[in-house]
């Protein structure tokens, strides 16, 4: 005998890992440049030089005993130190070492966050549309129940009036993750203001706090001076969950972070909590060699030219040819509107009429539209426009 749900979970298909899949089988088939693969949110730009060097420097120079082993639960003084020291200079905040607790990455972060909330069987945690698929299990399989607030198609910001109806006496807390995947908005200060105004409201009148679970791994990915807010400068009750994934371009390293401000209500008991589900997860002693690394290049950040390049070419050719699509001020992506507004017989179509591969966003709680992962290689964005042309010539 097994555990039903986790079985459930082991053995339901992805679509963006099956869209992947089919396209490494066809590129063997047909070529690799007649494959035009948008399905992964894999970094395409290298690492900033200093994280090399640091890494160089790093095994050349640090006793290898120490190297190789654990460092404490939360990770070393050292690199939360450097990490707090960089979102005090950026933010203008007192950040302490104390109130950082790394972790393997964003989503254990997030995990963790998320057991340290839900309370009972009640317990809500809220996600705005269009959001990460596994917010879904993240929530339901720790015991929760998933909140989902419909996406505003417009602006794709935040529709606060249906949030509203939806906060409950048992919401815990609501999930905003900006710039966003999948549609690379960033959420305004405006916004985020009135959410704030509102969960004060809601949180003063069931007599809990109801925190934002800030989901930012893509906070150093934008464009055109585009300011991200950062979160707990406008409501105290914020939790960081970050990763260096995306931003230094480390997706197989796995290094991120936890922040709970000192000033947010029952800080200490929420960082314990935390602490305590990364215990029961095993998500301790982060890597210590990447720890280290952080530790030397907290304060780097991404080259975009590349994938602003990409971004612009993507965005500009798709809206030529009549497709509808959310302005992507961040991340990596690119949320289209299908043209007959079925997203999942247009990418199925796409993949076997053209080796074009795009991913209905069913799952991230959007029907009627797909996700592009413009971190890919110019000239296959470019290969790949004649494709998307006949896909909405034949829509005509």
């Amino acid at each position: 005998m097994v555990n039903q749900e986790y079985y459930n979970l082991g053995t339901a298909p992805s679509v963006i890992r099956q869209l992947f899949a089919y396209g490494l089988e066809q590129a063997a088939k047909v070529g690799a440049d007649k494959v035009y693969d948008y399905s992964l949110g894999n970094p395409s730009i290298p690492a900033p030089k200093k994280v090399n060097e640091s890494i160089k420097k790093i095994v050349d120079e640090m006793d290898s005993i120490k190297l190789h082993g654990y460092s404490m639960a939360a990770g070393f003084d050292t690199a939360r130190a450097a990490v707090a020291k960089d979102l005090a200079n950026r933010f203008g905040l007192d950040v302490k070492a104390s109130e950082l607790f790394f972790t393997c990455g964003a989503a254990p972060a997030l995990i963790s966050i998320i057991k340290a909330l839900i309370v009972d069987a009640d317990s809500e945690i809220m996600a705005v549309a269009p959001f990460f698929p596994e917010y879904r299990p993240f929530v339901n399989a720790n015991g929760g129940k998933l909140v989902v607030v419909p996406a505003d198609t417009k602006a794709f910001q935040i529709h606060l009036d249906e949030v509203e109806k939806r906060i409950t006496k048992n919401t815990q807390g609501i999930i905003i993750n900006s710039p966003n995947n999948p549609s690379g908005v960033v959420y305004t200060e405006e916004t985020l203001k009135g959410l704030a105004a509102l969960l004060e409201r809601k949180s003063a009148e069931y007599g809990h706090p109801i925190y934002i679970i800030a989901d930012e791994p893509y906070r150093e990915l934008v464009y055109g001076g585009v300011k991200v807010p950062f979160i707990p400068c406008l409501y105290k009750n914020t939790i960081v969950c970050y990763s260096y994934s995306k931003s230094l371009s480390l997706p197989g390293e796995r290094i991120g972070y936890v922040y709970v401000p000192g000033f947010a209500d029952d800080a200490d008991a929420v960082y314990a909590a935390i602490a305590g589900a990364a215990r029961i997860m095993g998500h301790v002693c982060p890597p210590t060699l990447m720890q280290k690394v952080i530790e030397y290049c907290a304060e780097e950040r991404p080259d975009l030219v590349a994938y602003d390049e990409n971004r612009n070419l993507l965005y500009n050719s798709l809206r030529e040819m009549g497709y509808e699509c959310a302005k992507p001020d961040g991340a990596f992506y690119l949320f289209v509107k299908a043209p007959n507004g079925d997203a999942n017989a247009f990418s199925e179509k796409a993949k076997l009429d053209h080796n074009l591969l795009v991913v209905p966003a069913d799952g991230f709680g959007c029907p009627g539209y797909f996700r592009l992962s413009y971190c890919v290689a110019n000239d296959m964005i470019q290969r790949s426009l004649p494709a998307f042309k006949a896909m909405i010539e034949s829509y005509k």
